[in-house]
């Protein structure tokens, strides 16, 4: 099963398929987010150049920062793909709270499990009603489309929410830590300190420390720190870009200040980094 929805006037393309495994061309479109939902059995994901296993009734989802590959299918799975142009989270944020949620560029891989049969059948109920819709061509299917990948990304976004914890009384700061996600994939380049994102966020550095403690994640200079070193890593594992190139993409002054920060949170040099992978000589920019 592949669906392509693909506006070429607006450059918009949403697609749903059950075989990536066997569609080389949509994992070389590096626009796409996605959401992948193992039905049965289990599968191997390559993410990051990292192996990962999702079992039934498991969702991941992807920003299109993800470098996807699929190593091993072993049961039934689905997938819903689209760009910003179709759908943008960002301008989209109050209508569906997944900015920062279900998508963000760190090296965390959002996953969560469906809590209920009721829920499943929801999901497979909504991937029906995209598969009607993909086949009926007409001036307002654009729209439909949209629309059903609305309640797609607001049903996923409860179950992880579910997952997390988090219920009306602790909403407001589950949003906070939501927003200072989203705001960290926005500003890292240039904002690399705490206060930086309290001012945006109008709180002081030591509510939103006290927000993140209480959802159990990292400190929030934790959180700067490791969106730079995902960064960091998917140029040198992906690009051809040398060190001194990356350090000024990240906003780094002199490539001695990048090449301390990047050893000092791995562990390695950034080139010891780039000569240990086997993707070296396959860097695609």
């Amino acid at each position: 099963m592949r669906y392509i929805y693909d506006n070429n006037k607006l450059k918009s393309k949403l697609l749903m398929c059950d075989c990536l495994d066997e569609a080389d061309d949509i994992l070389r479109d590096k626009t796409l987010y996605k959401i992948i939902w193992v039905e049965e059995g289990e599968i191997e994901l390559i993410i990051n150049h990292e192996l990962f296993v999702f079992g039934a009734g498991e969702v991941v989802s992807l920003s299109y920062l993800h470098h996807l590959e699929v190593k091993k299918i072993n049961g039934v799975y689905g997938t819903i793909m689209f760009n910003s142009r179709f759908f943008h989270i960002i301008e989209h944020d109050d209508e569906v709270l997944c900015n920062g949620l279900l998508f963000n560029g760190s090296l965390n891989i959002v996953s969560f499990r469906i809590p209920s049969e009721e829920d499943a059948f929801k999901l497979r109920r909504l991937k029906d009603v995209f598969a009607e819709e993909m086949n009926f061509r007409d001036s307002m299917q654009d729209e439909m489309l949209r629309l059903i990948l609305k309640r797609a990304l607001i049903l996923c976004c409860r179950m992880a929410r579910n997952k997390m914890g988090v219920r009306p009384q602790n909403s407001v700061r589950f949003e906070i830590m939501r927003k200072f996600y989203a705001l960290v994939d926005e500003h890292f380049r240039d904002k690399k300190q705490v206060q930086d994102y309290a001012d945006m966020l109008h709180k002081s550095p030591q509510t939103l420390a006290n927000v993140l403690t209480y959802y159990r994640q990292p400190s929030a200079i934790k959180i700067i720190h490791n969106r730079i070193v995902a960064e960091a890593e998917r140029l040198l594992y992906y690009t051809a870009k040398s060190p001194k190139e990356i350090a000024a993409v990240l906003g780094f002054e002199e490539i001695s200040h990048f090449s301390r920060f990047f050893k000092a949170m791995t562990g390695i040099s950034a080139t010891e980094f780039r000569s240990s992978n086997k993707r070296a000589d396959k860097a695609i920019a």
